[in-house]
Protein backbone atom coordinates (compact mmCIF):
# COMPACT_ATOMS: atom_id res chain seq x y z
CA UNK A 1 0.00 0.00 0.00
CA UNK A 2 2.91 2.36 0.63
CA UNK A 3 4.03 1.91 -2.30
CA UNK A 4 1.40 2.89 -4.51
CA UNK A 5 1.33 6.11 -2.22
CA UNK A 6 4.74 6.35 -2.69
CA UNK A 7 4.44 6.11 -6.66
CA UNK A 8 1.40 8.55 -6.48
CA UNK A 9 3.16 11.10 -5.14
CA UNK A 10 5.99 11.23 -7.26
CA UNK A 11 4.00 10.97 -9.95
CA UNK A 12 2.08 13.90 -8.09
CA UNK A 13 5.73 16.18 -7.82
CA UNK A 14 6.73 14.86 -11.39
CA UNK A 15 4.06 16.15 -13.09
CA UNK A 16 3.37 19.07 -11.25
CA UNK A 17 7.24 20.42 -11.72
CA UNK A 18 6.87 19.84 -15.78
CA UNK A 19 4.26 22.89 -15.37
CA UNK A 20 7.54 25.15 -14.60
CA UNK A 21 9.50 23.51 -16.70
CA UNK A 22 8.94 20.50 -18.72
CA UNK A 23 11.89 19.20 -19.89
CA UNK A 24 13.74 19.48 -16.32
CA UNK A 25 11.61 16.50 -14.87
CA UNK A 26 11.60 14.49 -18.33
CA UNK A 27 15.21 14.82 -17.89
CA UNK A 28 16.10 13.84 -14.42
CA UNK A 29 13.75 11.08 -15.28
CA UNK A 30 15.40 9.90 -18.08
CA UNK A 31 18.63 9.88 -16.40
CA UNK A 32 17.53 8.18 -12.91
CA UNK A 33 15.66 5.62 -14.82
CA UNK A 34 18.96 4.93 -16.92
CA UNK A 35 21.67 5.01 -14.26
CA UNK A 36 19.97 4.63 -11.20
CA UNK A 37 16.79 2.12 -9.35
CA UNK A 38 15.08 5.24 -8.17
CA UNK A 39 12.50 4.81 -11.09
CA UNK A 40 11.45 2.05 -13.17
CA UNK A 41 10.39 3.25 -16.66
CA UNK A 42 8.11 0.00 -18.42
CA UNK A 43 7.85 0.28 -22.50
CA UNK A 44 6.88 2.61 -23.96
CA UNK A 45 7.79 5.28 -21.49
CA UNK A 46 11.45 2.89 -21.48
CA UNK A 47 12.17 5.45 -24.78
CA UNK A 48 13.01 7.94 -22.07
CA UNK A 49 16.52 6.44 -21.20
CA UNK A 50 17.53 5.96 -25.72
CA UNK A 51 20.55 7.69 -25.55
CA UNK A 52 19.16 10.33 -28.65
CA UNK A 53 15.69 10.73 -26.60
CA UNK A 54 18.37 12.15 -23.28
CA UNK A 55 19.75 13.85 -25.72
CA UNK A 56 17.28 15.74 -26.99
CA UNK A 57 15.42 16.88 -23.78
CA UNK A 58 19.07 18.28 -22.71
CA UNK A 59 18.95 20.21 -25.74
CA UNK A 60 15.59 21.54 -25.86
CA UNK A 61 16.39 22.20 -21.49
CA UNK A 62 19.14 24.47 -22.45
CA UNK A 63 16.51 26.50 -25.22
CA UNK A 64 13.89 26.59 -22.40
CA UNK A 65 15.94 27.69 -19.71
CA UNK A 66 17.51 30.52 -21.54
CA UNK A 67 14.52 31.67 -23.97
CA UNK A 68 12.79 31.87 -20.61
CA UNK A 69 14.67 34.22 -19.29
CA UNK A 70 14.58 37.19 -22.02
CA UNK A 71 11.46 39.33 -21.52
CA UNK A 72 8.87 39.05 -24.28
CA UNK A 73 10.40 35.89 -25.33
CA UNK A 74 9.40 33.80 -22.33
CA UNK A 75 5.88 34.66 -23.14
CA UNK A 76 5.78 33.81 -26.72
CA UNK A 77 7.99 30.79 -25.14
CA UNK A 78 4.99 30.26 -22.44
CA UNK A 79 2.43 29.92 -25.30
CA UNK A 80 4.24 27.28 -26.84
CA UNK A 81 5.14 25.39 -23.67
CA UNK A 82 0.88 25.24 -23.25
CA UNK A 83 1.40 22.54 -24.82
CA UNK A 84 4.34 20.97 -24.40
CA UNK A 85 3.79 21.14 -20.37
CA UNK A 86 0.76 19.35 -20.00
CA UNK A 87 1.95 16.73 -22.58
CA UNK A 88 5.18 16.43 -20.27
CA UNK A 89 3.10 15.85 -17.04
CA UNK A 90 0.79 13.58 -18.67
CA UNK A 91 3.90 11.52 -19.67
CA UNK A 92 5.40 11.39 -16.44
CA UNK A 93 2.36 10.75 -14.17
CA UNK A 94 1.67 7.79 -16.30
CA UNK A 95 5.16 6.86 -16.65
CA UNK A 96 5.99 6.95 -12.68
CA UNK A 97 2.40 4.97 -12.72
CA UNK A 98 2.59 2.33 -14.92
CA UNK A 99 3.73 -0.18 -12.54
CA UNK A 100 0.56 0.10 -10.28
CA UNK A 101 -3.50 0.04 -10.77
CA UNK A 102 -4.11 2.86 -11.79
CA UNK A 103 -5.89 3.09 -15.15
CA UNK A 104 -3.36 4.73 -17.69
CA UNK A 105 -6.45 7.17 -18.98
CA UNK A 106 -6.79 8.49 -15.29
CA UNK A 107 -3.46 9.16 -15.07
CA UNK A 108 -2.96 10.64 -18.02
CA UNK A 109 -5.98 13.18 -17.26
CA UNK A 110 -4.56 13.72 -13.85
CA UNK A 111 -0.88 14.63 -15.23
CA UNK A 112 -2.31 17.07 -17.85
CA UNK A 113 -4.58 18.84 -15.49
CA UNK A 114 -1.61 19.22 -12.30
CA UNK A 115 0.82 20.61 -15.15
CA UNK A 116 -1.59 22.38 -16.94
CA UNK A 117 -2.77 24.06 -13.92
CA UNK A 118 0.62 24.87 -12.65
CA UNK A 119 1.75 25.93 -15.78
CA UNK A 120 -1.78 28.60 -15.90
CA UNK A 121 -0.63 30.27 -13.01
CA UNK A 122 3.22 30.58 -14.56
CA UNK A 123 2.00 32.44 -17.45
CA UNK A 124 -0.45 34.63 -16.14
CA UNK A 125 1.89 35.82 -13.24
CA UNK A 126 4.65 36.10 -16.04
CA UNK A 127 3.35 39.14 -17.63
CA UNK A 128 3.01 40.79 -14.45
CA UNK A 129 6.73 40.42 -13.20
CA UNK A 130 7.53 41.98 -16.63
CA UNK A 131 5.41 44.72 -16.61
CA UNK A 132 5.97 45.13 -12.45
CA UNK A 133 10.14 44.98 -12.82
CA UNK A 134 10.10 46.55 -16.69
CA UNK A 135 11.77 43.17 -17.85
CA UNK A 136 14.69 43.54 -15.07
CA UNK A 137 12.87 40.58 -12.81
CA UNK A 138 12.07 37.74 -15.27
CA UNK A 139 15.71 36.17 -14.85
CA UNK A 140 15.01 35.64 -11.47
CA UNK A 141 11.87 34.69 -11.33
CA UNK A 142 13.00 32.08 -14.60
CA UNK A 143 15.72 30.80 -12.24
CA UNK A 144 13.54 30.35 -9.09
CA UNK A 145 10.92 28.37 -11.30
CA UNK A 146 14.17 26.27 -12.47
CA UNK A 147 15.33 25.29 -9.05
CA UNK A 148 11.92 24.73 -7.91
CA UNK A 149 11.07 22.68 -10.67
CA UNK A 150 14.61 20.18 -9.87
CA UNK A 151 14.13 19.98 -6.12
CA UNK A 152 10.13 18.82 -6.65
CA UNK A 153 11.15 16.23 -9.11
CA UNK A 154 14.51 15.22 -6.93
CA UNK A 155 12.09 14.70 -4.11
CA UNK A 156 9.25 13.50 -6.12
CA UNK A 157 11.62 10.34 -6.79
CA UNK A 158 14.05 10.32 -3.64
CA UNK A 159 11.66 11.88 -1.01
CA UNK A 160 8.11 11.13 -2.62
CA UNK A 161 6.28 11.63 1.23
CA UNK A 162 7.47 15.24 1.67
CA UNK A 163 5.71 16.17 -1.81
CA UNK A 164 2.93 14.92 0.20
CA UNK A 165 3.47 17.01 3.18
CA UNK A 166 4.46 20.06 0.52
CA UNK A 167 1.35 19.59 -1.22
CA UNK A 168 -0.94 19.68 1.83
CA UNK A 169 0.76 22.49 3.29
CA UNK A 170 0.31 24.76 -0.05
CA UNK A 171 -3.29 23.78 -0.24
CA UNK A 172 -4.12 24.73 3.07
CA UNK A 173 -2.56 28.34 2.76
CA UNK A 174 -4.06 28.91 -0.98
CA UNK A 175 -6.99 28.18 1.40
CA UNK A 176 -6.64 30.48 4.04
CA UNK A 177 -5.03 32.68 1.80
CA UNK A 178 -8.25 33.21 -0.56
CA UNK A 179 -10.98 33.10 2.39
CA UNK A 180 -9.19 34.29 5.41
CA UNK A 181 -9.25 37.97 4.05
CA UNK A 182 -12.69 37.90 2.99
CA UNK A 183 -13.95 38.92 6.59
CA UNK A 184 -17.26 41.14 6.75
CA UNK A 185 -16.49 44.36 7.73
CA UNK A 186 -17.24 45.64 11.23
CA UNK A 187 -20.37 47.60 11.16
CA UNK A 188 -20.83 51.09 13.69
Amino acid sequence: MLSFFSQLLTAFGLSSASGLNAYIPLFIVALAARNTNLITLNPPFDVLTNDWVIGALGVLLVIEMIVDKIPAADTINDLFQTFVRPVAGAVLFAASTNVINLHPVLAVIAGLVLAFSVHAVKATARPVVTASTLGVGNAAVSVAEDVTSVVVSLLALLAPIVVGVVVVVVIVLLVLWRFGGERAPARR
